[in-house]
């Protein structure tokens, strides 16, 4: 059956009984229908949530098509339940752009996904388009301000670097032109578009700790700069108030529910490839705040995602986690160790042999902060024994735990001996978070040890521009800021060309992007993409709904 065909085999049980399993009353919360609802940040107890065991799952370097995190991640909250251990998984929203262009959905698969998923991938309770509109005000603001006469903050309009933002693939949008139509409609100047998920505003929603915090770090959004070269912030617009206005609920987080009726919050989603890539700090504090176990899960491969969960995320919310579950899959290692993408359910001893350096670099990876990694091999029906037994033979050689995981197929069940050790882990307190640089490093010296600690590379490069940017850091006073690079999620390098475990490689700043309200200086390094376009054939084809509603064609 199709994931969207499992999810319509369960009998969903209503929010406010998922909620008193939370351990949330049921007349605290806010509901959208009968099977979602947002939590009141009251909820959230901080002495209690120290006391919850915080689990990170994070991947190789994954395929095209994704090793399957989200479902690793719900699965694993499932074993742990089953094993007594009140367990909440806590994840993204889905964005419009990939639901309706490549993935046709995003909320986990098979039998480890979370319900009602047709809800949650489409508009779920608005968070993303509160985000778009707050998004969206600043830019109208800053344009109305060029166009003032009587309220003028002279904003040199070749400096704005705020653009505007829409949830949905559209490379149409990438670069455009506004103020067309003469003196009463604007002031004419290129400017773009970018996906909602890449909107700092995303950003700073998934690191605020209340609506005080959300506030302040829209406030100090940097806009451009003046004609005589002082720097604008959204607070000098006063736009800061009416954004925090609009997102005033999309700051609670989303209750909704695994297939196995446990709970589970989404809440929030930015890139991984341009943003720190994980659900907000508030859902996540929520979630420990009512969970002996708390899972969750960072974009892309460890060396993108999971290294700015940890440097930008824990640091900033005193987060300190407890183990690593690094999602393996047999075909990413043939990926990588070069077999082609159309071979890769074929057995091939030889290539996944020459891919083991890839899943041994991320290992290191997680090491490096102290944390105790887990393997989870995430099991598909391609997989020989041979294949498996070779990876299950590089962990013991290392010491390093690994479990076999069908949660697509099996949900909880699946994942019961990946949960085993994980409390094993847990209990036995071997992990000692440590950050792998401190804020307080010079721009260069961050972005340098991510480099060669994280990537591997030799050293790093910077473009003329890139030169100028971290000049301009510097005059701004930002050096203090920690470090979100942006770079392709394909490879550890920033060439999407170079697989497995890349040597000897530089890493080439081409600019560095300022997010002063999230609170991070962000390294272009490689073409990195923020308006996504559609492919030939759309998931949004074969999306439908029929006369009584029912929502077909998500997957």
């Amino acid at each position: 059956m199709t994931d969207i065909e499992v999810a319509k085999t369960v009998a969903l049980k209503h929010i406010t009984d998922i909620a008193e399993t939370f351990g949330v009353d049921k007349d605290l919360i806010e509901m959208y229908g009968k099977y979602k609802a947002k939590i009141p940040l009251y909820c959230i107890d901080k002495t209690k949530a120290q006391q919850s065991n915080l689990i990170l799952v994070s991947a190789i370097s994954p395929t095209p098509a994704g090793e399957g995190k989200t479902t690793m991640s719900i699965g694993l909250s499932e074993g742990l339940n089953r094993l007594q251990k009140k367990t909440t998984v806590v994840l993204r929203e889905p964005s419009l752009g990939p639901v309706f262009g490549i993935k046709g959905g995003a909320t986990g698969g098979g039998y480890s996904q979370v319900l009602p998923m047709e809800d949650i991938n489409l508009h779920f309770t608005g968070d993303f388009a509160a985000i778009e509109k707050a998004h969206n005000l600043l830019a109208a603001i800053i344009d109305n301000n060029i166009q003032s006469k009587t309220n003028s903050l002279k904003i040199d309009p070749r400096t704005i670097s705020w653009k505007r933002v829409v949830d949905l693939n559209d490379r149409a949008l990438r670069r455009v032109i506004v103020g067309l139509g003469g003196t009463t409609s604007g002031v004419p100047r290129e400017t773009g578009f970018d996906i909602t998920a890449a909107s700092e505003i995303m950003a700073i929603l998934c690191l605020a700790e209340n609506l005080t915090d959300l506030k302040e770090r829209l406030g100090k959004i940097f806009i451009g700069y003046t004609y005589d070269k002082t720097p604008v912030y959204a607070k000098d617009l006063k736009a800061q108030g009416a954004m925090t206005a609009l997102l005033k609920d999309a700051i609670k987080p989303n209750l909704v529910q695994t297939i196995e009726g446990n709970p589970a919050i989404i809440h929030g989603g930015p890139f991984a490839n341009i943003a720190q890539g994980t659900n907000t700090v508030i859902a996540t504090l929520m979630g420990m705040s009512h969970s002996e176990y708390t899972v969750t899960e960072a974009g892309f491969g460890f060396d993108l995602g999971a290294e700015k969960f940890f440097d930008i995320k824990c640091i900033s919310a005193g987060l300190k986690p407890k183990a690593v579950v690094l999602t393996t899959t047999i075909r990413a290692l043939k990926y990588h160790g070069g077999a082609d993408l159309k071979s890769l359910t074929e057995p091939n001893l030889e290539a996944l042999e020459k891919g083991i350096p890839n899943l041994e670099k991320h290992l290191e990876n997680i090491t490096k902060f102290n944390v105790a990694p887990v393997i989870a091999i995430n099991q598909f029906t391609s997989d020989t024994v041979e294949e498996i037994q070779l990876i299950m033979d590089f962990a013991t050689s290392r010491g390093i735990k690994v479990a076999i995981a069908d949660v697509w197929g099996k949900g909880g069940e699946g994942a019961l001996e990946l949960a085993k050790q994980v409390i094993d882990v847990v209990e036995s307190d071997t992990s000692n978070f440590k950050p792998l640089y401190e804020w307080e490093s010079t721009v260069k010296d961050k972005i340098a040890t991510i480099a060669t600690e994280i990537y591997g590379a030799e050293y790093v490069d910077y473009t003329s521009k890139a030169k100028a940017h971290l000049r301009k850091i510097a005059n701004l006073g930002l050096e203090h800021l920690p470090i979100c690079i942006a770079k392709t999620q394909k490879s550890l390098s920033d060439n999407p060309k170079l697989l497995g475990r890349p040597k000897d490689f530089i890493i080439t700043v081409r600019e560095i992007e300022i997010a002063a309200g999230a609170g991070f200086l962000i390294p272009i390094t490689g073409d990195i993409m923020r308006m996504p376009g559609l492919p030939a054939h759309p998931a949004s084809e074969g999306i439908d709904i029929t006369e009584d509603g029912e929502i077909t064609g998500l997957f």
